[in-house]
């Protein structure tokens, strides 16, 4: 098929009608004038239905319509105080009885004596409702499957051993510079401007600051803190722990040693670790100034080591009984109170006393109608079934000539079996072909002119 390739340029004239000769044009069989197939889809449309509309519904027909008669406004009653005075009294405050208030004074012994040889004998209620039970260890519902290992050797070669073919890998030859110094044959000049220009001088010598000597005080060292100074050890017994002993739940029968781990694992063939070699320590010459400020100006004192003060670990036990007693439990008196009644405002409408009458006029006036559904014209969605058979001959199968694919001459910058005569103005190319014709009398051929547009 030829497509003209020189139509939307103008390089030979400025013509203005484009040049519509094409191979396809000359070559196409023209056929009979066949319309196309006619679409069977339904038109979208807004179907208009033509019958006349009813406007009247069961409401319409069933509703009665009543007087409306307005609710009765009931007039509200106009407010009168009572006479007389209004008793304010509560039974807190008959109840209650006035006490002058001193401020409490902290009833705390000035030194706490505590006596010892009494044993304290008390059983907390943990202690006492706790009941140690011996508990069994439960038995383990595990189905127990013992590992078998294979003794055929597993040789199953995967897909990708199967289909992988190894081929030798060709690097590509790399065109980046090396990175590499290029040395000049020239002296290095180390001459600069700070060289040239500097002037060295003479330093000043580099002033030493005198050194302080150390005055000790003539006091005597207070190493007395406000610890120290308040606190005062108290002996005291230990609290009792009332934790549950954490007894171990053991087992008769004998260990094996065997685990699933010792019987899966391979021991595997480890190289040793390389050590790296340490460089050797080169001590720096010279001798080390190992003297510092603090070293030379420090004063040794003779101080004694502090005593720790800790409370006595062995607890001290009394014979008295505990005293239990408080201030708050003296003081403070329980009294006898009860609970005061709601105060509810009295209803003003009283409530009915008869049947409630739940019928409405819409009840009592509406008649039933027997429903007629519409009657749907929707057509059955049902295959029918055709015995005969299908034809599948088709307008195409029928009249369809197979030809032979030819190659367009025009394909080729100079065609085979053809010569070149001349270019028209819209840069189109003609060839002449020479076809041999045979005559009656003459058995030479003859060559006939055919032209070929390219």
């Amino acid at each position: 098929r030829h497509r003209c390739p020189h139509k939307p340029t103008r390089i030979y004239d400025n013509g203005q009608q484009p040049c519509l000769t094409t191979e396809y044009v000359e070559k196409y069989p023209k056929y009979s004038n066949i319309s196309p197939p006619r679409s069977l889809k339904p038109k979208q449309e807004y179907q208009v239905h033509r019958g006349k509309m009813e406007g009247i519904t069961t409401f319409k027909s069933d509703y009665v319509p009543y007087d409306i008669v307005k609710r009765p406004f009931r007039i509200q009653e106009e407010h009168k105080p009572k006479m007389g005075e209004i008793e304010l009294g509560t039974t807190y405050q008959k109840d209650y009885n006035a006490h002058k208030i001193q401020p409490v004074t902290l009833v705390r012994p000035l030194e706490r004596k505590h006596t010892t040889g009494g044993k304290l004998d008390t059983i907390p209620t943990y202690q006492d409702d706790y009941r140690s039970w011996e508990v069994q260890r439960r038995e383990t519902s595990k189905v127990e499957h013992v590992y078998h290992p294979p003794t055929a050797k597993f040789g199953n070669s995967t897909t990708f051993q199967d289909d992988f073919v190894p081929r030798e890998l060709n690097p590509r030859q790399s065109f980046k510079p090396p990175c590499v110094a290029k040395l000049s044959d020239v002296p290095f000049d180390g001459t600069t401007s700070h060289r040239t220009s500097y002037i060295a001088h003479q330093l000043e010598p580099k002033f030493v600051r005198s050194k302080e000597e150390y005055k000790p005080s003539n006091r005597p060292f207070e190493d007395l803190t406000t610890h120290r100074n308040d606190f005062k050890g108290l002996p005291g017994q230990l609290a009792k722990s009332c934790k549950p002993e954490n007894a171990k739940v053991r087992s008769n029968i004998h260990f094996n040693g065997v685990t699933e781990f010792q019987d899966r694992f391979q021991p595997w063939l480890v190289s040793m670790r390389e050590i790296r070699k340490t460089r050797e320590y080169i001590p720096p010459p010279g001798n080390m100034d190992f003297n510092s400020t603090s070293h030379l100006d420090y004063v040794k004192h003779e101080i004694s080591p502090a005593v720790p003060i800790r409370p006595v670990s062995n607890g001290i036990r009394t014979n008295g009984p505990f005293q239990g007693n408080t201030t708050t439990k003296e003081d403070f008196k329980a009294w006898g109170s009860c609970r005061q009644e709601i105060t509810k405002k009295q209803q003003e409408i009283p409530k009915p006393t008869g049947k409630f009458y739940d019928l409405t006029t819409f009840r009592s006036h509406y008649i039933p109608h027997q429903i007629i559904p519409a009657q749907s014209f929707k057509p059955v969605q049902s295959i029918v079934l055709n015995s005969a058979p299908f034809p599948e001959e088709t307008m195409y199968r029928t009249e369809y000539t197979p030809k032979k694919p030819e190659i367009c001459p025009a394909n080729y910058p100079s065609p085979p079996g053809y010569v070149y005569v001349n270019t028209d103005s819209h840069g189109h190319k003609f060839f002449r072909q020479l076809t041999p014709e045979f005559s009656e009398s003459n058995s030479n051929p003859i060559p006939k002119e055919v032209a070929v547009m390219s």
